[in-house]
């Protein structure tokens, strides 16, 4: 034991000072190692100090109160879940009652005997800026109150202490060009508030809001706007409870949710009930909506160890050739430690000890650079995500496990070259000899095995319940498939040589005669790539789907501004100059709607006398679901779910003020209406349709409704006139934007249709800054009309801290493996280089020779990436396909149609396949001498 023991510490002395002697080399193998460690370090204490723990979440929400109290709204009794977010009317939807006032007195009545309570008014407003108007959240709460403690952090300046001061956050001073120490009005108002203080949301950095003491701005705002003959600030109330003893309990919860009272409570969050014991999550599981939180989805933890486990596989597939070249460079030491008397148990002890020794020093170097790289970018990931971490959460046995995880790595990767080492001859490793070794037949066998059970294992989990699991199961085996076979498929990539010039032919020969070198690096490179791509291939899918359900009002980049008040209309002309002069228009569609009744009528609603003008649609193509005399009581559930398939029954995602507007054919490219046939049809007089249900023998009817004294029945149609217009049906793809029928002026005009000006859609020449959305929002406001702007921004990526570790990590390992590769490589091709040299090739061919080795291996190993890196992700989409399909089957909802696709990220592989190569092949170019020592020819 103590021989062994004394063997150990020499052998570990031996492969320090190897270590130490041979820096380029380690530097290498210490390199690849910590790398990864870097990732996973850094991910691990990113995602854990991204995580809030339930003290944290309560203190966010709800301060240092016990409970927050808020109405639901209905009228009946409620159940809520554990966190307070949503609640339900007891008994379910059917049982819907909304309030139709909002009632103080059933917050107030609720507060319990004896709490300390302090209101929390919240109201949204607009706000005059530096440069125009914008919209703005506003809150009153005694900011100095011990309840508040938590919810906001004051950055600088000070609390508001009197009537005229507020704080604001530093996202409304961002937009609005304030400091602290600006005043500014509200719009509608002509009282000034002092900005005293700067503060932030910690879960909502990005949040424009400006709080103010209790009584001192929603009050007066709201005496301002009704003295103005204008609707007054609407107001959300809540109070923050104080209880003392246990806090505010779930019996306690649940007794308020019977007076229509909704709470998040501080004990309920530190201690939930068992799910038995929440009646919202019974009722839930009753009417088939349940669906549990489990944290990250399994489908997420899949990714998750495919990438890891695919990196892990690339640090031994690099450190092994590494370590193997560290011992084929130190053979005659080796060999004059068997000339000593040392035996193979010694050999094999001084090439693991290189692997233990490399390995720690990459546990150390790795763990604290991840923690500084965490340290370093945690204001940019809070900035990133919109949301303070809870603290920087550093869990010592999770940093222990990873750092471990890379001293067990340098073992393993020094297993293989340590047992080759030791079976050399004691002569061969004096001489320098290598030896001759045939070609290992059963390997190749072995991993095309592997590749189809892989397959047919993660094609099996598209279907089974383990679907996540056991893909990424399947999708490792045939990874590890591919890299058995990597030797095979580089010799190949060797045949392409022949129709390549000298020095990639030179290269690519070299590379497949020391497959022994290259197969590791490719498959190293082909691991890591693979992991980049499984990651953005499973992203890129999930965006395009996320892109697909997004409803958008109005196409990409568009915008359209409408009056909503009553009697406004003249003022169009004036708010569409406005328009014109502040934003950068491309195109400007003026719309008209349709005016009915009597004199003074301008809208739909109005005045006694006033109409509308209505589509009849033909009763063969209407739905029967709203057709039948008692609506959808009228058919039982299965008739209910065959009838949902019927395209009569399809819904319009997208409403709009009216349905049926006068404009001419500049609204066709304001809504991107690509279809020639809809210019052509306004410029000639004819309508367009978007829906072709109401469409019969090409003619819409479009019928004038008197308002006054109608009564709803189903099944029967109001009276009114008709005027029927010739129109043009748009193909299915063209959207109207929740317009059904578009009439050029000159068929309203013919028809004898009183129009009026409403809206306008238009375009934009670029886009449109927060500044200019501002101005516009002020002239518009100078003109005393009420006239939003909306510009549709298209959907919008949320920051997911998940995927953003596992994308970051992926393609730091890609590029860390690939510049790895390069200089071992090198360092293994120093003999052909100081040939060249001897036998008088120009520095230029040295440089071009390396640069081409290395951009070889590159490529072959992310050409093979790209291609293994697919299935695992294809793997898991279907998995999500089969899940979302079973749930839409559940739901029995069978107008949204199944959109899980499979997209690859092309432009990712692209730039896989250009970049990758290309770096990685300058890189060797540039670290290679322009000359060097010829090599001395060594004793035999």
């Amino acid at each position: 034991m103590k021989s062994s023991y004394h063997a150990w510490i020499a052998a570990i002395r031996i492969a320090r000072r190897d270590a130490w002697r041979a820096k380029g080399r380690s530097a290498l193998v210490l390199a690849m190692i910590a790398l990864p460690i870097v990732g996973v370090s850094a991910a691990d204490l990113t995602t854990r100090s991204a995580q809030l723990s339930p003290e944290q979440t309560a203190s966010r929400s709800i301060g240092a109160a016990d409970a927050r109290l808020k109405d639901s709204d209905l009228s009946g009794p409620v159940y809520q879940d554990v966190e307070g977010k949503t609640s339900m009317p007891v008994g379910g939807y059917d049982k819907y009652d909304p309030r139709s006032e909002t009632d103080p007195k059933v917050l107030t009545s609720a507060i319990p005997p004896g709490a300390q309570s302090l209101k929390d008014s919240t109201a949204h407003t607009k706000i005059r800026t530096r440069y125009g108007l914008l919209e703005t959240d506003l809150r009153e709460i005694d900011a100095a109150s011990p309840l508040v403690k938590g919810m906001i952090e004051l950055q600088r300046g000070q609390l508001p202490q009197e009537a005229g001061e507020v704080i604001a956050t530093s996202a409304f001073l961002k937009e609005s060009g304030f400091f602290v120490g600006s005043e500014f009005r509200a719009r509608g108002s002509d009282a000034w508030y002092r900005i005293v203080g700067a503060y932030e949301l910690p879960s909502d950095l990005n949040k424009s809001e400006v709080l103010a003491p209790p009584g001192t701005l929603l009050a007066p705002l709201d005496k301002a706007f009704q003295a103005a003959g204008v609707p007054g600030v609407v107001a959300t109330d809540t109070y923050l409870v104080k209880v003392g003893g246990d806090g505010f309990t779930w019996n306690m919860v649940k007794a308020l949710n019977t007076k229509s009272v909704q709470v998040v409570s501080r004990a309920v969050l530190l201690d939930p009930p068992a799910e038995s014991d929440v009646p919202y999550i019974a009722q839930q599981k009753e009417l088939g909506y349940y669906n549990p939180d489990n944290g990250l989805p399994t489908t997420e933890l899949a990714v998750l160890a495919t990438v890891v486990g695919l990196a892990m596989l690339e640090i031994c597939l690099l450190a092994g050739p590494a370590f193997a070249v560290g011992a084929r460079r130190s053979r005659r030491q080796l060999g004059l430690v068997g000339a000593n008397g040392g035996d193979r148990r010694h050999i094999r002890a001084i090439v693991l000890s290189g692997g233990l020794v490399i390995g720690a020093a990459a546990a150390v170097t790795g763990t604290v650079l991840g923690v500084a790289l965490t340290l370093g970018l945690r204001s940019t990931l809070e900035e990133y995500l919109g949301a303070r971490f809870g603290g920087f959460t550093f869990r010592p046995l999770e940093i222990f496990s990873i750092a471990l995880l890379a001293v067990v790595t340098g073992l393993l990767a020094a297993i293989a070259p340590a047992v080759t080492a030791s079976r050399q001859t004691v002569l061969a490793s004096l001489t320098g000899r290598r030896g001759t070794r045939r070609a290992n037949r059963v390997l190749p066998v072995i991993g095309l095995l592997a590749l189809a059970a892989g397959a047919a294992i993660a094609l099996y989990g598209t279907a089974s319940r383990m679907g996540s699991t056991v893909v990424a199961g399947g999708s490792a085996i045939a990874e590890l498939g591919i890299v058995a076979l990597t030797p095979v498929l580089v010799g190949l990539f060797g045949r392409l040589g022949r129709w390549l010039p000298l020095s990639p032919r030179l290269a690519l020969r070299d590379a497949v005669r020391n497959r022994g070198r290259t197969a590791p690096a490719v498959a190293a490179v082909l691991a890591a790539v693979a992991g980049t791509v499984a990651v953005a291939t499973y992203q890129h899918s999930a965006e395009i789907q996320a892109r697909h359900e997004y409803i958008a009002d109005l196409p990409d980049g568009a915008g359209v501004v409408t009056i909503h008040e009553l009697g406004r209309s003249k003022d169009m002309p004036a708010v569409r100059e406005a328009l014109a002069q502040e934003l950068p228009l491309a195109v400007r569609a003026d719309v008209d709607h349709i005016s009915y009744g009597k004199p003074g009528c301008e809208r739909f609603t109005g005045p006694e006398g006033c109409g509308r003008a209505e589509i009849m649609r033909p009763k063969e193509q209407r739905c029967p679901l709203y057709e039948a005399k008692d609506g959808m009581d009228s058919f039982s559930d299965a008739e209910k779910k065959a009838l949902r398939k019927d395209p009569r029954c399809t819904y319009n995602r997208h409403s709009a003020q009216f349905n049926v507007v006068v404009a001419d054919e500049k609204l066709m490219a304001a809504l991107a209406v690509t279809d020639p046939g809809a210019v052509s049809a306004l410029k000639e007089g004819k309508g367009v349709s978007f829906d072709k249900r109401n469409v019969k023998d090409g003619k819409v009817t479009v019928r004038l409704i008197d308002n006054k004294d109608e009564v709803y029945e189903p099944g029967v149609d109001p009276k009114g006139e008709d005027k029927v217009f010739p129109v043009h049906q748009t193909p299915d793809t063209a959207e109207g934007y929740g317009l059904e029928l578009v009439l050029p002026p000159t068929a309203a005009k013919s028809a004898g249709l009183t129009t009026l000006p409403f809206a306008s859609y238009f375009t934009l020449d670029g886009t449109a800054t927060s500044r200019q959305k501002q101005r516009v929002a002020a002239r518009i406001d100078q003109i005393g009309v009420e006239a939003p702007v909306t510009i549709e921004a298209g959907y919008q990526a949320g920051a997911d801290i998940t995927m953003l570790a596992l994308t970051i990590f992926a393609g730091l390992v890609t590029i860390g493996a690939a510049g790895i590769a390069t200089g071992l490589a090198q360092a293994d091709a120093e003999a052909d280089l100081k040939t060249l040299a001897a036998v008088g090739a120009p520095p230029r061919v040295r440089r071009t020779l390396s640069g081409f080795q290395c951009g070889v291996v590159a490529l072959m190993g992310v050409v093979l990436g790209s291609a293994a890196g697919i299935l695992p992700a294809v793997g898991l989409r279907l998995v999500q396909r089969r899940e979302t399909e079973h749930l839409m089957q559940m739901a029995g909802d069978a107008n949204d149609k199944l959109y899980v696709p499979i997209a690859v990220p092309w432009e990712t592989l692209g730039g896989l396949l250009i970049v990758v190569p290309l770096g990685a092949a300058l890189l060797a170019a540039l670290v290679t001498k322009s000359s060097g020592a010829m090599a001395r020819r060594e004793a035999g």
